[in-house]
């Protein structure tokens, strides 16, 4: 055998090894090590997120579940209509299995956690919006939770805490979803008048009828960075004035710059901001000094 074959056995063997360990030790390490951010396009070891589940190189705070969006709150909570769940009032095909394997991954029964919570120092009725919920889509038993929330808040005279992620109304739900608009703004109104304190909190995303009512009827209106903020898609808005919009149309940082969203505060540094807004509001609201 020549030489020149000599080699390419050698290559191949090599090759034949390299392709062998490659596959072995893909096959031991498990998914998740290695995050993209969504938004600046960073790759980087998933401890770098920390605890908040941060990109670190942009500040943009990657989805999480209600349940963990709590942890990062408070350890000082009391869920209110844990059992509310959809009727599926228009027997959309196929929902059901959508609606349980929400509910398989998320550990609630529709798509948004409420109850009596904790911050710091305060305590406010609490509502936190899964974006993992069918993307945070307003459906009649998440509108109905929500209701309850600001009814129960305002009969036991708390402020409102509110986080907002939503990919609009539950097309599964037709009318029935876009009914929750009105009836949780009218909640939002008898809780105002009450004198009583709501603070929303934009995630990403923020969009269609969510941001069209609740989101937007707070006394003071927090985002937290990179996230999206709209009603109608950035496409189909270019589309229908056939223009092409800025790369920020759609960001809270462009909200804040129109005067839209009252401030930007990071997910590390939230609990301490709410704490101090409530004991801001709640003493303005009840006449104290």
């Amino acid at each position: 055998m020549s030489f020149s074959e000599q080699l390419g056995e050698h290559v191949k063997r090599f090759s034949s090894r390299s392709v062998s360990m490659l596959k072995h030790y893909q096959a031991k390490v498990p998914n998740g090590i290695w995050m993209v951010c969504p938004h600046c396009g960073a790759s980087f070891y998933f401890k770098r997120a920390g605890q908040y589940k941060v990109c670190p190189e942009c500040g943009y705070g990657f989805r999480v579940t209600a349940h963990r969006r709590l942890r990062m709150l408070t350890h000082h909570f009391d869920e209110w209509d844990a059992g509310l769940e959809t009727a599926d009032p228009t027997e959309f095909p196929d929902y059901e299995r959508k609606i349980k394997k929400a509910q398989s991954t998320t550990h609630l029964k529709d798509g948004v956690l409420t109850g009596k919570a904790q911050i710091g120092s305060q305590t406010a009725a609490l509502g936190i919006m899964d974006p993992l919920f069918i993307m945070g889509s307003l459906g009649t038993a998440n509108g109905e939770r929500i209701t309850r929330l600001f009814e129960k808040a305002t009969s036991q005279h708390l402020a409102v805490i509110l986080l907002t992620a939503s990919g609009g109304a539950r097309m599964q739900e037709g009318i029935y979803s876009l009914m929750q608009m009105a009836k949780i703004s009218q909640a939002v109104n008898d809780h105002s008048d009450a004198g009583l304190a709501f603070i929303s909190v934009i995630m990403d995303p923020t969009t269609g009828g969510v941001t069209a009512s609740f989101a937007s009827q707070a006394d003071i209106t927090l985002a937290e960075p990179k996230a999206l903020l709209g009603f109608t898609g950035k496409r189909v808005i270019e589309q229908t004035i056939n223009k092409q919009l800025p790369a920020d149309f759609q960001s809270v940082e462009n909200g804040y710059k129109r005067g839209f969203i009252d401030e930007i505060v990071s997910r590390e540094a939230l609990p301490g901001r709410l704490e101090q807004l409530l004991g801001i509001l709640t003493a303005k609201k009840w006449g104290g000094d």
